[in-house]
């Protein structure tokens, strides 16, 4: 199509290992991954447990989901559950990565996710195989061979391609493979509803319908310039991949600016809490782990967002509260503890409180510290140091080597969670 003759022509595939935690566990259950009744869960069944992962016959004959909770899960004589061990799975994913490396260079390699890898065959297929398809395959078996992890795998001629290639068309075939080429768009591309296209969300969704777009093919057929006034570059982005259009290379990626929107921390609390106190502790907890990573990548925040979810109850809903102030911008612990506790305080109705969440936005370098017209100049610089010192001695031996008082506390969870990885357990507990 003389539409793509200056686009460029690539061979990039994506890769998914499919339900990857539930599938290790099978894999070290000695189960087949795709046939046994297995989840992974984080917690007790009959109260704090939630799904991590679970196998996909689990998920077909039992209708759990990696959102569903303890209490949920039916009872099943052949069904397995096993706590969380994300040591084991960042060893299954490095392992990946070793493959990977075999076929590729490590600027041809991309990770965006622990189950989900991008790779650029473009330099190196002709050493392996016939053609980038057969390589790609190659890659895919020998994971299977090799660490019993089956995937999906969609490849084309741009990371897009490859990427819906393997969402839209891979997951559902048998074989777990799919190639998307530039002439495939009118036919793969343009039938697909707009919020099943990645990076269009639901919120999106509804207001591309209101404006009469279904479809990625209606968007390939609309004006691009209303879709820019309407969405800026977003609407511009998704006019561009309507058309299977995407001009990034993996090596290049280092190029490209990665800036955060926001940063925060998230946590499902080990039981139902009631108490304010227990409550504000793990409040004040989480805004040191977001100060510290604010000061770890040398930035200040001016928006703090508090989410709390309360406790299941019988309808199995969960309500709870969502709001946010500006404050001064700021990467000290402190003045993100009395805002967060400022907006819990005055929002909270008193019901048992199972997540909490703090985001800080806004952000922008910090380049210098921001004094505050209503507090001493030498206190702000004194907490500052003292947040810096408590950083440095984190950064050099661990979380849990300097603690607060408070942390000390009964309902505390900062020192147990400083032993997981990524929030639940790294080895073997509760399986030894």
């Amino acid at each position: 199509m003389n539409l793509y003759v200056d686009e460029p022509v690539r061979d990039v595939f994506c890769m998914d290992s499919k339900s990857f935690y539930a599938s290790v566990e099978c894999v070290e259950h000695d189960v087949h991954p795709l046939e046994a009744l297995l989840v992974v869960m984080s917690g007790d069944r009959e109260n704090s447990g939630l799904v991590l992962a679970a196998s996909p016959k689990a998920k077909e004959l039992l209708g759990i989901s990696n959102v569903s909770r303890g209490f949920e899960i039916p009872n099943h004589p052949d069904l397995i559950v096993v706590p969380p061990r994300m040591t084991l799975y960042i060893d299954y994913h490095m392992r990946i990565q070793e493959i990977f490396r075999h076929y590729m260079a490590d600027e041809d390699i991309h990770t965006y996710s622990i189950d989900e890898q991008f790779g650029d065959l473009t330099h190196s297929w002709r050493l392996f195989g016939d053609s980038p398809t057969e390589v790609a395959k190659q890659i895919q078996r020998q994971i299977m061979e090799q660490l019993g992890i089956y995937t999906t795998l969609g490849i084309g001629d741009n990371p897009l391609l490859a990427k819906i290639a393997m969402d839209i068309e891979a997951k559902n075939d048998s074989t777990r493979f799919a190639e998307w080429h530039y002439q495939d768009v009118p036919k793969k591309i343009w039938p697909i509803r707009l919020g099943d296209f990645c990076g269009i969300g639901r919120r999106m969704e509804r207001r591309y319908q209101l404006m009469g777009f279904y479809t990625m093919g209606d968007l390939a057929h609309s004006d691009p310039f209303e879709l820019k006034n309407h969405f800026g570059i977003m609407g511009m982005q998704h006019y561009m991949h309507a058309w299977g259009v995407d001009r990034s290379v993996l090596s290049q990626k280092d190029l490209y600016p990665n800036k955060e929107k926001s940063i925060g921390n998230s946590q499902i609390l080990p039981k139902n809490y009631a108490r304010k106190l227990d409550i504000v502790i793990v409040i004040a907890e989480i805004c040191e782990q977001v100060s510290q990573r604010l000061r770890k990548k040398n930035l200040l925040g001016a928006t703090l967002h508090l989410g709390i979810s309360y406790a299941y109850y019988g309808n199995g809903k969960r309500e709870g509260f969502q709001h946010q102030q500006k404050i001064s911008a700021t990467q000290q612990s402190k003045e993100l503890t009395a805002a967060a506790i400022g907006l819990f305080e005055k929002y909270w109705d008193h019901s048992e409180v199972r997540r909490i969440a703090i985001t800080v936005a806004s952000l922008s370098s910090a380049g210098s510290l921001q004094l505050n017209l209503f507090e001493e100049p030498q206190k702000t610089i004194k907490e500052d140091q003292i947040d810096e010192v408590i950083a440095q001695i984190r950064s050099r031996y661990e979380f849990a080597s300097i603690v607060r008082a408070h942390s000390m506390i009964e309902g505390a969870t900062a020192i147990k969670r400083a032993g997981l990885v990524g929030g639940h357990a790294g080895g073997m507990e509760g399986l030894e």
